[in-house]
């Protein structure tokens, strides 16, 4: 990091509190009502936590913004994880004795659809003092203070790099303390990022390449060794699929022998279902990718099968598929680096549409 640009951002920022006093005193409310409710939620607490108490407990998130139905979205992780696997994980995560890195990983593995961005603010709401807030504004925040090795993708993002990212919070967080401001902890860094380093990065920034063509200095992707990029691969193809108004799944058995990572489905009217069925290829053997394709095509409904992987796999599973009856008309090919930008983008959008509050929510 920075600290002659952590400095003067900081400096810049006093002044801005100091001439909008009233505005400065509504977030720190805000910030003080969100940490007494979530703190309130002991380990004994969470154990015995209704569904119901749960829809409203991640629904408050910030991070559920990009969902206009938020229950259809957490209604997915129960469905998805089982509630009592849920409730157990969750716990474990804010309130377990071992350290924040083995928790943030042991979660991230077990639990479907719950990712960086909900699991941080759920624990910078709980453990204020300890644990960042992350997310997209985040990232152009720490970027432009000059932090390296930031995480381009959620599954770069393990425990040992939460880690790192708190630390340079905290490092935030002091110099916030020195400036004299009355509430100085990792949510009111939050709160600083939002209001002092987001003009002009905009937050495509964090995939913008540079005039060398190379792509800004964050953390490389690593298709083969990444433990969580083929969780986080299968878990934004079925939010994508949400987002463009199918009922997505991940983990389900499409027809005997096969049992895939994503599945996109739609009804048409009183005709019947179409299904779309997505594998994600991170290693392994690329002819058992094939025949699980082709089994799933025993079901009539599906109507095309497409393999995500990294460009070099790509083109072994086409030359591997190549004239496989039953099969070459019906398999697609998507690079998972496009499938993350797309992801980026219709978040955005999404955020972007439900900030009007065009539709209310409810039942």
């Amino acid at each position: 990091m920075d600290n002659t640009l952590l400095k003067a951002a900081v400096q810049t920022y006093a002044k801005v509190v100091k001439t909008d006093r009233e505005a400065y005193e509504k977030d720190l409310s805000e910030r003080r009502e969100r940490k007494a409710y979530y703190q309130a939620w002991t380990m004994d607490r969470i154990a015995h936590m209704t569904e119901e108490a749960f829809h409203e407990y991640l629904s408050k998130l910030w991070a559920m913004r990009i969902w206009g139905n938020k229950e259809y979205a957490v209604g997915k992780i129960i469905e998805g994880n089982g509630f009592p696997a849920v409730r157990k994980h969750l716990a474990a995560l804010l309130w377990g004795g071992d350290p924040i890195e083995k928790r943030w990983d042991v979660f991230r593995g077990a639990v479907k659809g719950m990712g960086p961005a909900t699991m941080s603010e759920l624990l910078c709401h709980t453990h204020p003092e300890e644990c960042l807030l992350w997310n997209r504004r985040a990232h152009v925040g720490l970027q432009k203070l000059g932090v390296q090795g930031l995480p381009r993708y959620d599954y770069q993002l393990d425990g040992k790099k939460y880690r790192a990212l708190s630390d340079a919070g905290i490092v935030i967080s002091a110099e916030l303390k020195k400036q004299g401001l009355p509430d100085t902890d990792l949510l009111a860094v939050d709160y600083f990022i939002w209001e002092e380093l987001q003009s002009d990065a905009p937050l495509t920034q964090m995939h913008k390449k540079s005039a060398t063509g190379s792509l800004a200095p964050t953390a490389e992707p690593d298709v083969t060794e990444n433990p969580f990029i083929h969780n986080d691969i299968r878990d934004k193809l079925a939010e994508i699929g949400a987002w463009l108004g199918f009922s997505a799944s991940v983990e389900k058995k499409v027809a005997d022998g096969s049992k895939v990572d994503t599945v996109w489905e739609a009804t048409i009217g009183n005709m019947g279902r179409v299904i779309y069925v997505f594998e994600v290829q991170t290693k392994g053997s690329i002819d058992s990718l094939i025949l699980n394709l082709l089994k799933s095509l025993n079901n009539p409904a599906v109507q095309g099968v497409v393999a995500v992987s990294d460009a070099a796999q790509i083109k072994t599973i086409q030359k591997h598929s190549a004239g496989v009856p039953g099969l070459t008309d019906k398999l697609k090919c998507w690079d998972y680096e496009q499938v993350l930008q797309v992801h980026e983008a219709l978040a955005q959008v999404n955020e972007a549409i439900n900030g009007l509050g065009l539709v209310p929510q409810g039942f």
